[in-house]
């Protein structure tokens, strides 16, 4: 699968980028970043652009011509001040005016944009469109995770804005995994980076009362759960890669739209005999993640970047003291908590999941974004969109 417009996995010289920023992001400072930092960078790589405002902030009215010159803010139809505005914005636009479409935020709008594709009736060809992301909120996990495949040191704040900003400058582009979720209420939907439950939602979720403080927040939530450490009901299983290969289970596959979920049967049945069922039903958290980096500061996934078709399954089982826990949180800011051996954290690559909370204690967090604490499962589909990389070089696995 090649990108939209982009023969050799290269965007083209000069070329044209919608930029999706959302001001209010991270401490609030992400369209001044943009406009003393990055806009500089695009103007001698020849990147023009459109800058588009999202979020709680979007003038009403103000439009302005395709210039890398003069930024132009370019407002919506649509109302202010709701979520999912960029989500309904890329439903909705013409998606052939630009070769890529740039997300200056958190993770979250990178989540929207991804859903928004996916709702099209064109999301076959949408999804090609290429994306970039440029570090503007509070976690930026995924734009972590880009700075590490391009050799970068792990850095935050501008220089990792600027080491992005030099990525898109020089056009790679990278196919990445892709999450397909489902829950049991019947809802749908995608993830680029992670599905978090337990202690870590609970973090990523309570401490956005601390917005303002930037990255801090996560300090600052991760001391008070500590404090407050809980433990979370539920049965978890899942495919790993070496069972992958076995037979497609007999029942019909789900009905969806986007890429078919072949390892999946309906969540009133039983997984397939051939996956994994986790004896334990009590966990302090379940994390699965596509990436390397769990925020600008936390690596996650020290083993590297995942191969085609695969994720992070990590959980930490109940009976796992406080002292130990927060251990492990400040060890994973070198990637290094993997080197303690703690019998109660668990590591496996995985293709598909499942995860069934025995009570509605806890919430879930989608690429930081809250969903509800219900019976979801998942399964990972290779090389499903494109990115901005620091090499064209693919995860293991993928053919052209």
């Amino acid at each position: 699968m090649e990108p939209a417009g982009c023969p050799g996995g290269l965007l083209p010289r000069p070329c044209r980028v919608l930029v999706l920023l959302n001001p209010q992001s991270g401490r609030g400072k992400a369209l001044q970043l943009f406009q003393t930092l990055v806009q500089p960078l695009l103007k001698e790589a020849e990147v023009s652009f459109e800058l588009m405002l999202t979020g709680e902030y979007c003038p009403q009215g103000v439009k302005g011509a395709l210039s890398a010159r003069k930024p132009a803010l370019r407002a919506s139809n649509l109302p202010p001040a709701r979520q999912n505005h960029a989500r309904e914005l890329v439903c909705a636009e013409e998606l052939g005016h630009w070769d890529a479409l740039v997300v200056m935020s958190g993770d979250g709008l990178v989540h929207e944009v991804v859903n928004g594709l996916m709702e099209r009736p064109d999301w076959e060809t949408a999804i090609r469109k290429p994306l970039c992301s440029l570090p503007g909120g509070s976690g930026n996990a995924l734009a972590a995770s880009l700075n590490y495949y391009a050799g970068y040191e792990q850095v935050t704040n501008e220089d990792l804005l600027t080491n992005c900003t030099q990525l898109l400058c020089r056009r790679h582009l990278s196919p990445m995994n892709l999450l397909s979720l489902h829950t049991a209420s019947g809802l749908q939907l995608y993830s680029v980076l992670s599905l978090a439950w337990g202690f870590v939602a609970d973090v990523d979720l309570e401490s956005e009362k601390y917005r303002c403080l930037g990255e801090i927040r996560f300090t600052v939530g991760t001391i008070f759960r500590l404090a407050t450490l809980r433990t979370y009901q539920g049965q978890l299983a899942y495919l790993p890669i070496g069972q992958a290969a076995s037979a497609v289970p007999a029942s019909p596959a789900l009905a969806q739209k986007g890429p078919v979920d072949t390892h999946l049967v309906p969540l009133e049945e039983p997984v397939p005999s051939h996956w994994t069922v986790v004896p334990e039903q009590d966990f302090v958290l379940v994390l699965v993640l596509l990436h390397t980096h769990l925020s600008r500061e936390l690596f996650a996934a020290p083993m590297g970047r995942c191969e085609a078709g695969v994720m992070h399954l990590f959980y930490v089982r109940a009976g796992v003291s406080r002292a130990m826990l927060l251990r492990l949180f400040l060890a994973m800011q070198k990637g290094k908590h993997m080197e303690y051996q703690c019998p109660y954290l668990v590591h496996v690559p995985v293709v598909a999941f499942r995860l069934e909370p025995k009570n509605q204690r806890g919430v879930f967090s989608v690429d930081g974004e809250l969903m509800a604490c219900e019976a979801v499962q998942g399964q990972v589909h290779p090389n499903s969109f494109w990115m901005v990389c620091g090499s064209r070089d693919a995860p293991s696995g993928w053919e052209p």
